[in-house]
């Protein structure tokens, strides 16, 4: 089944993760299929469109027990399938901070969040979309001095 023109339902619910632990049953319900969708064509296909070139996704939807397992939020977006996690990684252009950037500058989001790496570019991007409220909230994921993650907004 296809999410959108450039993403399949297994590209959009694989985890390497829940491969390596053996979780099974990460399968969303029709409601949360219909959030993937309209996630997919309101902010993955625009990426897609924009920069001319495939675009790679780490995480988007997740199960409850695969969103614990990793350490999730409890309300994370992830689990109603508002969320992706973009990470270009080592493929090429564009950059995961070309993203953040395009993302900030065009297109209406619910959350943006610049997570971890440096200050020139993130280790990967998260951006969620609702089809009810988008607050445009753009944030930082760092760690602190216990290692526990916090969210600064975005300078």
């Amino acid at each position: 089944m296809q999410i959108s023109k450039h993403l399949t339902f297994e590209e959009c619910t694989h985890s390497d993760y829940a491969d390596k632990k053996g979780i099974v049953n990460n399968n969303p319900n029709d409601d949360v299929v219909d959030n993937m969708k309209l996630l997919a064509e309101k902010v993955f296909e625009p990426i897609r469109d924009h920069f001319k070139t495939p675009i790679y996704i780490s995480s988007m939807y997740r199960g409850l027990v695969l969103n614990q397992a990793i350490g999730g939020a409890l309300t994370s977006q992830h689990c109603s399938g508002q969320a992706m996690d973009i990470d270009m990684g080592d493929k090429g252009k564009p950059s995961n901070k070309e993203i953040f950037d395009y993302i900030k500058k065009s297109l209406v989001f619910d959350q943006l969040i610049w997570e971890f790496g440096t200050d020139k570019n993130p280790s990967w991007v998260h951006v969620s979309f609702s089809k009810t409220h988008n607050r445009g909230q753009i944030l930082k994921a760092k760690k602190n001095e216990l290692g526990k993650t916090h969210y600064e907004n975005f300078k």
